[in-house]
């Protein structure tokens, strides 16, 4: 199963999204496999690669991850966090160019509706959420 982790430059933020998507995503499928990584080494606001590596470690089930990100530095810490892995983890992890909330649960959907869920699948989901427009 896909392992999805959400980086915001605030631990309540991505916390909180996480949460939401949770309970969007509940399915027969079992717990999905999604971890905040937000906030700074102190936990203030901020992002840390370190925090960032340990939860995609964490959430890793060996089909590969899937990391959302909020703002730029989130993604050049995600980027950082990538490249301190080692293979085979380091080629199953991608970045999604997704809005954070709205890339997460489309992300937890696609893997809630199929456990078997390829990582390009799941990024596609989660990328489409970009088309979808409030008005």
């Amino acid at each position: 199963m896909i392992g999805i982790v959400v980086v915001s430059h605030s631990v309540k933020v991505s916390e909180g999204i996480c949460d939401m998507v949770e309970q969007i995503s509940a399915s027969g499928t079992g717990k999905l496999p999604i971890i905040a990584a937000g906030g700074n080494s102190e936990g203030k606001l901020g992002t840390d690669p370190n925090r960032i590596l340990e939860s995609i470690k964490k959430v890793d089930q060996g089909d590969g991850v899937v990391v959302i990100c909020d703002l730029g530095s989130g993604v050049i810490s995600s980027q950082a966090a990538i490249a301190m892995l080692e293979e085979p983890l380091k080629s199953r992890v991608r970045i999604a160019d997704a809005p954070v909330l709205e890339g997460a649960v489309g992300a937890a959907v696609e893997v809630a509706s199929d456990a078997n869920s390829s990582l390009d699948s799941v990024v596609s989901a989660a990328e489409a959420s970009r088309q979808l427009h409030k008005k």
